[in-house]
């Protein structure tokens, strides 16, 4: 077997787990993973979390003090997902220290119900950065219009963000906006720059899946060649957009008081499509400074047959705009796709949000004590 997931360390993309469970931290698959299959940072989101306390009976006695107390069953999931996070967080905190805070982190998301209201997510992201109390924390805030400024507001604060939900290129342009924004508003209220930390994940495998339905709607042969090239593409140009940001004089100047570069987080890299190679999303996003969070099933993929064959992003822009143009050629129309997909995102965070809060009532109520 080859070392995929060391060569790929090398190549500069940090390997995260995109999942957590109390199971993986009190078993110590965590441990072992970080220990074995080079993983430095874990991302959960609300589907994650509804998982992990759907299944199981792991959270059982913990559900059952909150039960006991009477707490609400918003408090009871706050408790219950911070503490994982928390947990987490420990043990990644080697990692932190061995990075110098750039990896080792652990991300846990404000309330999705809260997207469009930019007052109600700086709140929620000081209260969970302030639950959870590890440095190695990164609150994750939705690239929606209302999650921009709560973006700058909440770097301003000292508090470090992964930026959630990126579709598109422009949006992703105004996020790194808002995180300069945000660090110059820390630099002159005096903060450490050096101490803030932010990552922007930009989804992939959910732009194919819209396209790819949009292609095979068309049904032409040259609709058909497209099918699977959107999403790289558009990742790539990300990367582009970054490339240039983080060169301007803008850039240097927060860099020369110390501030940290916003990685390029790719998101959602567990393939959807069986007619694709189950490694694509990470080896073709191979380029230094970058984040792949992925499934378990993703990273035992990589670790198994994933050929990393170098930096598979730098040089590729002119391909990958000519990609998205053919596209629209078609009569894709790529602000519509984007758009949907940003939509249905935080639809399907507040959906299965809401199923946390009803699973989460159920155990609250059949862990209840007695009345007597």
């Amino acid at each position: 077997m080859t070392d995929a997931l060391k060569r790929l360390s090398e190549e500069g993309v940090a390997i995260w787990l995109d999942d957590l469970s109390r199971k993986r931290i009190t078993s110590g698959n965590l441990a072992e993973l970080i220990d074995q299959q080079h993983v430095v940072g874990v991302t959960t989101n609300p589907t994650i979390f509804q998982k992990a306390i759907s299944q199981g009976d792991g959270y059982d006695q913990q559900l059952a003090d909150l039960a006991a107390r009477k707490v609400t069953v918003e408090e009871a999931i706050r408790m219950i997902t911070t503490a994982d996070v928390r947990d987490a967080a420990d043990i990644l905190h080697p990692v932190f220290d061995a990075t110098n805070g750039q990896d080792g982190r652990v991300s846990i998301e404000v309330d999705p119900r809260l997207a469009h209201n930019t007052r109600a997510t700086v709140a929620e992201a000081k209260q969970l950065a302030w639950l959870v109390d590890r440095p190695n924390t990164l609150i994750k805030i939705p690239a929606t219009e209302a999650g921009l400024p709560a973006i700058a507001e909440t770097i301003g604060n000292g508090i470090s963000v992964n930026v959630t939900l990126i579709f598109s290129l422009e949006r992703y342009r105004k996020v790194m906006d808002a995180y300069l924004s945000g660090l110059e508003t820390a630099k002159e209220r005096g903060l450490d720059l050096s101490k803030i930390h932010s990552v922007a994940s930009f989804f992939v495998s959910r732009v194919d899946t819209e396209i790819d339905k949009r292609l095979d709607a068309i049904g032409t042969d040259e609709a058909k060649a497209l099918r699977g090239k959107a999403a790289i593409a558009n990742a790539r140009l990300a990367y582009q957009a970054y490339e240039e940001v983080f060169s301007s004089d803008r850039w240097s100047a927060l860099e020369n008081a110390g501030a940290n570069r916003q990685r390029p987080l790719w998101a959602s890299t567990g393939v959807k499509d069986p007619a694709y190679p189950d490694t694509m999303y990470v080896t073709e996003l191979v380029a230094p400074n970058t984040v792949n969070t992925m499934p378990e099933a993703t990273l035992q993929a990589v670790e198994d047959h994933g050929e990393i064959r170098g930096d598979t992003v730098t040089g590729t822009y002119e391909q990958a705009r000519a990609d998205l143009d053919a596209l629209e050629r078609l009569g894709i129309s790529y602000d519509d796709v984007v758009r949907v997909l940003e939509d249905e995102g935080v639809d399907k965070f507040e959906a299965s949000w809401n199923d946390l809060l009803k699973s989460t009532q159920a155990e609250l109520e059949r862990l209840a004590p007695s009345e007597g």
